[in-house]
């Protein structure tokens, strides 16, 4: 059984791929990435030595850091580790699979490349053809969809410690293949491990054709796997997030402020007209720095430093968007968007928060709850209130207009964070519709 859409050989390679493992608690993420970090040599043998217990090497301390981590056997935060092949370099976070910390897997997500879902084969009744998944991997592989982390990668693990591990591939792959086609997850490969022992991860299982399976290994994969294009083609849109108010008439700014950000959409040149939100005013770009100050235009993706032709107030949290393309962002109070309940204290409407957008600050507040959607059925259900990782789609009413695009357009530009405003607590992922 060869279950594998072979990624594409047009990839970009030369970037690093930012990926993530995540899946329900006890799936097996931290000893995955320990196992890629130790068979692609990435680990010092002093390193290897400390994650020593009861003479066994620990793969999942390589990556689990805080002693509450190491104290429990479980990820609580995201940890990122770092390592290279001959063919790319790779940024990992280490995803926790409980759900009271789903919050921080979505941090992780919403900035990957690709995901891999890893999925305990003894937790699941794999002589079962019709098997039920795990709430937390069904869960986790929405929220990937609703983040748009293009590339999905369904890793069986454990299939070791089955005593069939064919038929148990055969089942779990069918009904990974019904529930991603179901919620319309475009998924790029399924794919037998072991983890622990170190089948197909980076180098092929203990036998030819091993649980029925004739695809490359997970590292395989992961190395032909594109990153996330800039959104170049959009038209420009750049956050201030620091201005440089006092620089020297000697500098290449020529005496005036130095507006400093990374460009979300599009790229910015010299002599570019540009609106600033949401005073409205309009100016032209004098010049572009880039992130080590030498003149030249900048695109999306990238950090950037934006001299004006005039003094205009311009403050942390301001909008600098093209003018011949800002009747894209639609500015508007009004938003329909998908939500990921974050907080321990349900969304109820009514409520008001506090709404982060880019670098700028707005109230905001909860009009309706249009539907819930239930992880299980997939059904989208009336709801009073959506609880603690909850998905659901809402009305919002800002109190001053924000430049958006459709999540599905921009990542940038159509995401926001909600924040309650007594506890300061991170309490919703929005995704604009």
């Amino acid at each position: 059984m060869n279950a594998v859409v072979t990624p594409s050989t047009a990839a970009d390679t030369r970037t690093a791929l930012r990926f993530i493992t995540c899946g329900s608690v006890d799936d097996g993420k931290s000893t995955l990435i320990g196992r890629l970090l130790v068979d692609s040599k990435a680990v010092l043998q002093d390193h290897l030595a400390g994650v020593q217990r009861q003479g066994e090497t620990d793969l999942a301390l390589l990556t689990d850091g805080l002693s509450a981590e190491r104290e429990q056997g479980i990820t609580i935060d995201v940890a990122y580790r770092y390592f290279s092949t001959e063919a790319r370099k790779f940024i990992i976070g280490d995803a926790p699979g409980h759900e009271q910390y789903t919050r921080n897997m979505v941090t992780a997500a919403s900035s990957a490349d690709a995901a891999v879902v890893l999925v305990d084969a003894t937790k699941l009744a794999w002589q079962e053809a019709d098997l039920p998944l795990l709430p937390q991997t069904r869960r986790h592989s929405l929220l990937l969809k609703l983040l748009r982390v293009p590339s999905v990668v369904f890793a069986i693990n454990k299939l070791d410690a089955v005593s069939d591990s064919r038929a148990a591939f055969a089942h779990i792959s069918a009904a990974l293949q019904r529930f991603a086609r179901e919620a319309s997850i475009p998924v790029t490969a399924i794919v037998p491990i072991s983890a622990l022992k170190g089948w197909n991860v980076v180098e092929a299982g203990q036998q030819d054709n091993w649980c029925g399976y004739e695809g490359p290994t997970l590292l395989d994969i992961l190395e032909r796997l594109p990153v996330t294009g800039a959104e170049t083609t959009l038209p420009f849109a750049f956050a201030v997030q620091w201005i440089e108010k006092f620089s020297d008439s000697s500098d290449t700014s020529q005496g005036r402020r130095v507006l400093w950000g990374r460009v979300a959409t599009g790229t910015v040149v010299p002599g570019q007209q540009v609106r600033i939100m949401p005073n409205g005013q309009t100016a032209t770009v004098a010049q572009v720095l880039n992130h080590v100050r030498h003149p030249q235009s900048v695109r999306a993706g990238h950090s950037a430093g934006i001299v004006l032709d005039r003094e205009i107030d311009v403050s942390r949290g301001d909008w600098l968007l093209a003018v011949d393309g800002s009747d894209a962002f639609s500015p508007a109070r009004e938003i329909s968007a998908t939500v990921a309940w974050l907080d321990d204290d349900p969304l109820v409407p009514g409520r008001a928060y506090w709404a982060l957008h880019g670098h700028r600050w707005v109230k905001a507040r909860v009009r309706r709850i249009v539907h819930r959607l239930d992880i299980h059925t997939l059904a989208e259900e009336g709801a009073d209130q959506l609880e603690s990782n909850a998905i659901g789609h809402v009305e919002l009413v800002l109190q001053e207009p924000l430049a958006m695009l459709p999540f599905a357009l921009s990542r940038a530009l159509g995401s926001l964070v909600l924040v309650d405003t007594s506890s300061h607590k991170t309490s919703g992922a929005l995704m604009v519709n």
